[in-house]
């Protein structure tokens, strides 16, 4: 007897077609002890237009607000996929977030997942019906709906897995698998069999759209190894989970990931003493920004810095306001931000003992002519800040270097 979470996105269930095929899917793999948990997005481009609908209401609607109003949208998928199963003459009972026990923090369109208490689920599956849960959503212990930002319902299916001790969590998406670069924009990324939890968090921080990092970081701490797979085809996903278990081949980097969503802000003639950064970042987490890429130039002659970091274009308003709202206290001479940037960045555990990868990325950049603006590392990554108009040819350069079999 095996416990199956499977999550479909919300391209997956677009459509009354897309949800029966799904259900057709799901009754003709299953094995007849099989306890069966699907985790569903909104409809196609549902939560788009509702966030379009916010913003004619009211350009600045409360967070709280806005999470009731988005978290609607998952509702309507578990309504209608449960009643497609029903349809099929199969048992199926649908839960919110909330009611599966998915307990948040108050963190509101960003909230964190602090425990599972999965009772009513385990209650429907020992009845032996197909749970349908609500992803990218939750509950605060004082009973406050949240929701878990974009990506969230991956997040939602490998904490629900954590939950129920699950065998595995199937992620189903539009492409079959993780590939060693995003297969639309590099005809020759190669598809990964296997991919650890470690270098998986990189890339999905680093821009990698295939799995939310908070996915993956939960994944990790609970144990739960991660399908990820098409939902069009049987072909056989990536794995993600602790360890390789087959011999990989020559692997230093696993793979070249961009993102577009980046704003690069500037804060310029801050006072060259202790705690200046201290005071600036602090204020933004605060705010719940997230901030990557940190870089300070110093003057050797006025005794002032230029600090220089990137966050979401998602979060750029927010954090130039925040920024601006020090400046009486802190006395810098102005703030600015750049947005036609991206970011290209190289993973992999095996860049650890191998010199010369950063050069390597380098010089594939210089090749195609492609500026540097911003670096900063890790210990298993190399990113770069580069013109957005620049990152496709970044990309395909990088990845021709170190992976040349699959370039085209």
């Amino acid at each position: 007897m095996a416990t199956l979470v499977k999550k479909f996105g919300g391209s997956s269930v677009a459509t009354p077609e897309k949800m029966h095929g799904i259900v057709d899917r799901i009754l003709r793999e299953r094995q007849p002890d099989d306890r069966i948990v699907l985790v569903v997005s909104a409809m196609g481009d549902h939560t788009d237009d509702l966030l379009t609908l916010a913003a004619k209401v009211n350009p600045e609607m409360p967070k709280r607000e806005l999470d009731m109003l988005l978290a609607t949208g998952e509702q309507v998928s578990i309504a209608l996929m449960a009643s497609a199963f029903c349809a099929k003459g199969q048992p199926a009972v649908s839960f919110t977030g909330a009611q599966a026990g998915i307990k948040t923090n108050d963190k509101h369109s960003k909230a964190s997942i602090l425990d599972v208490q999965a009772c009513q689920v385990k209650q429907a599956l020992d009845e032996g019906k197909i749970v349908i849960v609500a992803g990218f959503q939750g509950i605060t212990d004082l009973g406050q709906i949240t929701t878990l930002g974009r990506g969230g319902s991956d997040t939602t299916a490998v904490a629900i897995a954590a939950g129920l001790k699950a065998d595995m969590c199937d992620i189903y998406t539009d492409v079959d698998g993780v590939y060693t670069a995003d297969p639309r924009i590099v005809p020759g990324a190669q598809k990964l069999d296997e991919i650890t939890f470690v270098e998986m968090l990189e890339l999905a921080r680093l821009g990698a759209g295939v799995m939310q990092p908070r996915a993956v970081e939960y994944g990790e701490h609970n144990g739960v190894a991660i399908h990820v797979r098409s939902t069009f085809n049987d072909v056989p996903g990536t794995i993600i989970r602790e360890e390789y278990t087959v011999q990989e081949k020559n692997f230093v980097i696993r793979g070249v990931a961009h993102d577009t969503n980046v704003a690069k802000i500037a804060v310029r003639g801050v006072s060259d003493e202790p705690g200046i950064a201290y005071k600036i970042f602090s204020a933004l987490a605060e705010a719940n920004i997230d901030v990557d890429m940190i870089v300070q130039s110093a003057s050797a002659t006025d005794h002032k810095n230029d600090i220089l970091f990137t966050v979401t274009q998602t979060d750029m308003v927010e954090a130039m306001s925040v920024i601006e709202s020090l400046k009486e206290t802190m006395h810098f001479d102005k703030a600015d931000i750049e947005v036609n940037v991206a970011k290209v960045s190289i993973v992999g555990a095996g860049m650890l003992g191998s010199p010369g990868i950063a050069a390597g990325m380098f010089g594939a950049l210089a090749k195609a002519n492609v500026n540097i603006d911003v670096i900063s590392t890790s210990e298993i990554s190399v990113s770069c800040l580069v013109p957005e108009k620049d990152v496709k040819t970044a990309v395909n350069a990088i990845h021709e270097h170190f992976f040349p079999e699959g370039a085209k």
